[in-house]
């Protein structure tokens, strides 16, 4: 969706925008606030995390829980229910599934179920970004609503190729929304990897950069067998990477099929028309360049 006329989509009536641009950039942020202000604020993680990855999630808790003795004879009798609590603040679950590879006695994966766990986090992310239109039309004639938002994970990148026209997910997404990249800076990148310390958000690697990271991670720091990776430093080390590497890629996404907007004017948003206005200041850049 390449919009032409700023002042025609202000004044629509209906309005449909994918967010996409680094993880913990304020895609979400911005999305909630626009949930206060009469829009229907679509996760991808949490879709991902409930609808596509949800049995995934919960059979792992169950598979630990089976570890200890006085739970399993509890479910083992259906005494106790196990669940996952994923909620769009709260993306903790699905993080803990996914994982990182590493020493297995610092929480750590074996690389092969690592790698497995990524392919299901693909699939999971391709689908819910192809359900965007379906809630388009489920939000606007279930609950009313004419405003939507569809808040993209950071790895959106990984599972499309901006450099491909006819890309299906980028067909889905555009034919329906208008794709706003939320553009961050060399210092928003260095907080958001501290932040990621602190509160690991869901990580998705391409497999050649997975490969590639990891096969430099272990050179980088002299170690020889995958179990004595520590699993967090990989973790951290390889979101910093990652980030880096989706930068030019985010970009060119934008420039292609969309629009860019820059985080740092997100805190002056305060309601539904200051966001429409940023992103007419987008069309009208787009326009004149």
């Amino acid at each position: 969706m390449i919009v032409d006329d700023a002042h025609s989509f202000v004044t629509a009536k209906d309005h449909a925008v994918t967010v996409f641009g680094m993880s913990g950039v304020g895609k979400t942020w911005l999305s909630d606030l626009l949930r206060t202000r009469n829009w229907f604020h679509y996760s991808a993680d949490y879709r991902i995390g409930t609808r596509y990855m949800g049995e995934f999630i919960v059979d792992n808790l169950k598979s630990e829980a089976m570890k200890v003795p006085f739970l399993r004879n509890l479910l083992h009798s259906d005494s106790i229910d196990i669940s996952s609590n994923i909620r769009f603040q709260n993306l903790e679950p699905l993080s803990a599934y996914l994982g990182a590879p590493g020493d297995p006695e610092k929480g750590g994966l074996p690389l092969a179920e690592y790698r497995k766990r990524q392919a299901q986090h693909r699939d999971a992310e391709i689908a819910a970004m192809l359900d965007v239109p379906y809630f388009i039309e489920r939000a606007k004639n279930l609950y009313g609503y004419t405003n939507f938002i569809a808040d993209s994970g950071g790895s959106l990148i990984e599972v499309v190729d901006p450099f491909v026209k006819d890309d299906p997910v980028i067909q889905t997404l555009t034919r329906s929304t208008l794709l706003v990249y939320i553009r961050g800076t060399a210092e928003d990148a260095d907080a958001l990897v501290e932040r990621y310390r602190a509160a690991p958000k869901p990580m998705y690697y391409r497999p050649e950069l997975l490969e590639t990271k990891w096969e430099e991670f272990k050179k980088l720091h002299h170690i020889k067998a995958d179990s004595d990776v520590d699993p967090n430093e990989f973790a951290a080390w390889g979101f910093k990477a990652i980030l880096q590497d989706r930068l030019p890629r985010y970009q060119a996404l934008a420039d292609r099929f969309g629009y860019t907007i820059e985080a740092a004017d997100l805190p002056a948003i305060r309601d539904s028309q200051d966001f429409l206005d940023l992103l007419a200041k987008a069309i009208s850049r787009r326009k004149a360049a």
